[in-house]
């Protein structure tokens, strides 16, 4: 179950009960089922805190908004303090190939949630952009930008 990603290591708890395997979200403060896109977004969740020095108290984790009258999931979100959003993180499982449905995914998310930057990863392949509100469009990075 938990393959090699290509983040850094990262050291994580675990618990096994009924032949299922939990780690802990440091975010959500409770053991989740691991599961192949949990693993990837437990990561992201490290590599936000531990590289790019993103406080906890900004990241969210696994919440619902509406997007079109439907509601939807979105995998991380880091706040801005004033309260707006920096970055909207989609998660995938490693073994799904990210493409143009996964970027139009994010997109909707972000016509709700307005965040300047967004990323999606399946634990192999990252990608990062920031949005261009005037233009509505948005322009890939090398990586997203350290907490300030």
């Amino acid at each position: 179950m938990t393959k090699e990603l290509h983040f850094p290591k990262f050291e994580f708890r675990f618990k096994s009960n009924e032949n299922k395997v939990s780690i802990f979200d440091e975010i959500r403060k409770k053991f989740i089922v691991l599961q192949p896109e949990e693993w990837v977004r437990q990561h992201c969740i490290q590599y936000l805190i531990q590289v790019k020095n993103y406080p906890k108290s900004l990241i969210n984790v696994e919440k619902e908004l509406k997007v079109n009258g439907l509601t939807k999931r979105y995998d991380i979100v880091v706040y801005n303090p004033d309260g707006s959003i920096h970055l909207i993180v989609e998660c995938k499982s490693y073994n799904i190939k990210i493409d143009q449905s996964t970027f139009d995914q994010i997109a909707r998310y972000n016509l709700t949630l307005n965040a300047n930057y967004l990323m999606v990863t399946n634990g192999i392949n990252h990608y990062y952009c920031v949005m261009d509100f005037k233009n509505e469009c948005y322009q890939f990075l090398r990586d997203i930008p350290d907490y300030k």
